[in-house]
């Protein structure tokens, strides 16, 4: 099969959903020969920041001559997004081959009625590519809570739990304790956990790493501060257990403050324990750190800010951003959000400070309609239900000193890339 055919065969799982579980995942990776244990991983889970934090750790990591590996989802624009080595994306031949090699274990697997998840087969090929290509680490981001999360089955060497909010209470639970404890789910016995979490949540995680004997480093506001700030410059002042550091990111968003420190804190763990990592790929490893469609600017005269903010937190810092860091005229927002979200809340948040609003969907099946998001807004809503001419329309009424932001969804921001063209 052609590389066209072998991701249709993959994708074809989708429509299985979610099944939370580590039992399917264990038998793909126990066949492979486990590879997820042959290089040193670095697991990342968390409500927001996981993927900033995440590509902040390896460009530290290979700045210091480390080859590492990075393994996230969702992908914005193409699937090979998710598997990363020294920022070079997996090839599509590549990609083929490690399709070659699990097929046989998922036939296998659907003649005993034991069907795995996209997102299994995935994980599993992601494991299986870093041991080929022997790489040094690799730092996991967890797909959805943590517990019976895919990417549970890793022996990390540090455990990180970026911070806690509302999220997937389909599948977590309603309150904040019951999606904690989903989130704690990835500490492992004597193995430290750095995280950003406050709260209920914090009690979560302290109890659980304790019943664990993990020892826990907590980062909180107390430990940074911003020092300059801009759409497309930010200087913070970070202190950390060793040192204090003076660093800057193109990331925009006060709250990068804390996705800084936490890797900060990460890295000086890695530093205690061992791992050799010097001061100066630190300071460049956060300026050179990028993240696609999360608080991207990505055109000029207007202003158009890309920002997959999907869930509560993502939109109120979004909001907080927009208010403090960027200066416009008119704010025109395109707006997509996916109907399992917390839509009424979300938008509660972010239309009040828009002067045009555009609303639109994806061609993700969990996108919602754009005409229930009209009738959900209590002000005057231009509906397009192309994202493209969602974007058109927006750029039309935009003078050079507005700014289009497009949010809502992380599916929305990708293909919005696509619709700018944009790699």
């Amino acid at each position: 099969m052609n590389y066209e055919e072998n991701i249709e065969w993959l994708y074809s799982f989708e429509k299985f959903g979610i099944k939370l579980g580590l039992e399917r995942i264990m038998h793909i990776c126990k066949k492979l020969g486990d590879p997820q244990k042959n290089y040193k991983v670095i697991h990342v889970g968390g409500t927001n920041g996981k993927g900033s934090v995440c590509r902040f750790l390896q460009s530290i990591l290979t700045l210091s001559g480390y080859k590492v590996g990075v393994y996230t989802s969702p992908h914005l624009q193409r699937f090979t997004e998710r598997f990363i080595i020294d920022n070079n994306e997996i090839s599509d031949g590549y990609v083929i081959k490690l399709i070659e090699k699990i097929k046989p274990i998922i036939d296998d697997m659907l003649k005993n009625g034991n069907t795995p998840t996209f997102f299994e087969i995935v994980t599993a090929m992601a494991f299986q590519y870093f041991k080929d290509k022997k790489i040094d680490f690799a730092v996991v981001e967890v797909g959805l809570g943590g517990r019976f999360d895919a990417t549970n089955i890793v022996e990390p060497i540090v455990s990180v739990i970026t911070n806690v909010s509302l999220e997937h209470q389909d599948r977590l639970g309603d309150k904040i304790d019951e999606i904690a404890f989903e989130k704690a789910g990835i500490i492992k016995d004597n193995i430290p956990v750095i995280t950003g979490a406050s709260g209920k949540s914090l009690d979560v995680i302290n109890k659980i790493a304790k019943e664990r004997k993990s020892p826990v480093t907590t980062v909180d506001d107390g430990f940074w501060e911003k020092l300059q700030g801009g759409p497309d410059c930010q200087g913070f002042l970070v202190n950390g257990s060793l040192k204090d550091y003076h660093l800057k990111t193109s990331m925009a968003g006060k709250f990068q403050g804390e996705n800084t420190t936490l890797t900060i804190a990460t890295i000086e763990n890695l530093q205690m324990n061992g791992v050799y990592i010097t001061d100066e790929s630190i300071t460049e490893g956060i300026e050179k750190t990028t993240n696609p469609g999360r608080m991207e600017i990505v055109g000029f005269e207007p202003l158009i800010l890309l920002d997959g903010a999907h869930n509560i937190a993502g939109i109120k810092n979004l909001k907080n951003t927009l208010e403090e860091d960027f200066v416009y005229e008119k704010l025109i927002l395109v707006l997509g959000i996916l109907k399992d979200k917390n839509i009424q809340e979300m938008l509660d948040i972010i239309t009040p400070i828009a002067d045009v609003i555009v609303v639109t969907k994806s061609h993700n099946k969990r996108a919602c309609n754009p005409s229930k998001l009209k009738e959900m807004i209590d002000k005057e809503v231009i509906l397009k239900d192309e994202i493209s001419d969602a974007i058109d329309y927006a750029k039309k009424i935009a003078n050079k000193q507005d700014l289009i932001c497009i949010t809502g969804s992380l599916f929305t921001v990708g293909e919005a890339r696509d619709t700018l063209f944009l790699v």
